[in-house]
């Protein structure tokens, strides 16, 4: 299912916190842990020999941290260059089915002005991104959020989150929906709901609805908190042309993306999946 995973790490040790959690999962045991450091370009031997010791120390550490099973294997990759380009790069070459990384949790503008990493990565690579940011609680995995609104975007989220669940007795799948206006019986009478429902009910994968109005991202946002979930899948629509996908979306990143607004503010750890519609 999750054949090939891509951790990327800079010595913090957040995105392998949210890894051993994911590798308590049976979705998880089997998978190839690809344990990525990039370190910058250098113009002579000695600073990049520095680098290189202190990049693969950096590795070891985070690898010996890992809470692998007998089914798991890991590959160090010791990487030199612009660190959001070699991400990319390198989630694509390995065909990979999630990407971990951490994230400073900026703004649209100041992420840009700041060069974030994992934004770039987010607005380029088609991969699932997982991103930690570093003032959130990471929990075990006992409950996995999926935004819901009926498009490809939320139902390939809702996709990814049944694979992850695969397996897992003690996870539940919970459902978030924002609507313009909510009764008390739009649990049992909204057709989203209803369809993501009767999936998780076929597939045998426990299930609860969480119903919110007003602005999507906000209420997303509050019921990923308020629901205490562990992690929190939002889907993205790909907007961007095919001339232009080696530039990031401007109008994506200054604009009102539900998935950029949840990014920066949600108080989990959030996993972005990227539909082309």
């Amino acid at each position: 299912m999750f054949q090939q995973i891509l951790l990327a790490v800079d010595g913090s040790g957040r995105s392998r916190e949210m890894l051993n959690m994911l590798l308590a999962l049976p979705s998880i045991q089997s998978s190839q842990i690809n344990v990525l450091h990039v370190i910058p370009n250098s113009t002579n031997s000695e600073g990049i020999t520095e680098y290189r010791l202190a990049g693969e120390k950096i590795i070891e550490r985070e690898i010996k941290s890992l809470r692998l099973s007998s089914g798991n294997s890991t590959v160090s990759l010791l990487k030199e260059g612009e660190a959001k380009d070699v991400v990319c790069k390198v989630a694509e070459e390995l065909k990979a089915n999630l990407l971990i990384m951490g994230s400073r949790g900026m703004g649209r503008l100041q992420a840009i002005l700041a060069n974030s990493v994992s934004q770039y990565v987010f607005q380029l690579s088609d991969v699932p991104m997982l991103l930690i940011k570093d003032d959130v609680y990471i929990k075990t995995i006992r409950s996995i959020m999926v935004s819901v609104d009926g498009s490809a975007a939320s139902n390939h989220s809702l996709d990814l989150a049944i694979k992850l669940a695969s397996g897992a007795k003690d996870v539940e799948i919970f459902l978030a929906r924002v609507v313009k206006r909510k009764d008390e019986n739009t649990v049992s009478t909204d057709p989203v709901l209803l369809e993501a429902s009767a999936k998780l009910k076929r597939l045998n994968i426990p299930s609860r609805s969480f119903v919110g109005s007003g602005d999507v991202g906000k209420e997303i946002c509050r019921l990923a908190d308020e629901s205490n979930t562990s992690l929190l899948l939002v889907g993205s629509p790909d907007r961007r042309p095919s001339i232009a996908r080696s530039l990031p979306d401007l109008d994506r990143l200054l604009g009102s993306s539900v998935s950029d607004y949840v990014r920066v503010n949600a108080t989990v750890p959030v996993l972005l999946t990227r539909t082309i519609e």
